[in-house]
């Protein structure tokens, strides 16, 4: 299906609960922190770009990489109506190569745990510390594991409106769960076209994550429980990384 027909509509539904401002507040907020020149901004995943396009405004330079050319093109989108200039690339976030460095690099909205096999993730963290310039930040994101083995878990979640109607089936196996979405959005016509989608997601333990960053040269400097000042704890939702080269 094509993304770009009803994108509005699937960010407003599936990132409800997510506050795009206080992302990118929390995300400037460590880059002062820690002392960030903001120079040179990447950000891997951006999907519709609802979070680059925020943080971008503070930095003199940007690159935003997603694998999909319809997301890019709405994001794209975005960057033009906020008189932003901005590279937007399609290549695998596994396989980057952007012959340059960034002082920040991002990866929101549990895209990391897009990657579920082991050998591909190493492959991404390597080629992220290859691209982050001496003492640069790399700030991301994971659902985590409690978050997609039981939250999620083997569940099946609906809604409704007016205009659209949606089931999202879920199933976890093997440290995987595998979602499900069938969308019936409401046309002018009044009648409803029908969309479907699937995910995969890994479910990551922070042991394993915090090994595979130390193997790839990165120093750990902090994690949170999602976008607050909060510490993680075995309840945690989203657990929000921060380290450096």
């Amino acid at each position: 299906m094509a993304y770009k027909e009803f994108a509005n509509i699937y960010d407003e539904l599936i990132y409800e609960d997510i506050n795009y401002d206080k992302v990118a507040e929390k995300i400037i907020d460590l880059c002062n922190k820690n002392n960030i020149s903001f120079e040179d901004y990447l950000d891997l995943a951006c999907g519709t770009g609802n979070v680059a396009v925020q943080i971008a405004k503070y930095f003199k330079n940007t690159y935003a990489v997603d694998l999909s050319d319809d997301m890019l093109n709405v994001a794209f989108d975005k960057f033009k109506k906020n008189k932003i200039k901005a590279k937007v690339i399609c290549q695998d976030m596994c396989e980057l190569s952007l012959n340059k460095k960034f002082n920040l690099i991002t990866s929101v909205l549990d895209s990391t745990n897009y990657i579920t096999e082991d050998e591909d993730l190493i492959e991404y963290f390597k080629k992220v510390y290859e691209h982050l310039k001496d003492d640069g930040l790399f700030i991301f994101d994971i659902n985590s594991y409690y978050k997609l083995s039981t939250v999620l878990g083997n569940n099946i979640y609906t809604y409704s409106s007016d205009d659209i109607f949606y089931t999202w089936e879920n199933s976890f196996e093997e440290e995987v769960i595998n979602m499900f979405l069938t969308f019936f959005v409401k046309q002018d016509n009044g009648l409803y076209e029908k969309f479907e989608e699937e995910h995969f997601e890994r479910a990551y333990t922070e042991k394993y994550i915090e090994q595979v960053l130390e193997d790839c040269g990165f120093k750990f400097l902090k994690k949170f429980a999602g976008y607050s000042e909060q510490e993680v704890d075995e309840n945690s939702e989203r657990i929000l990384y921060v380290v450096s080269k």
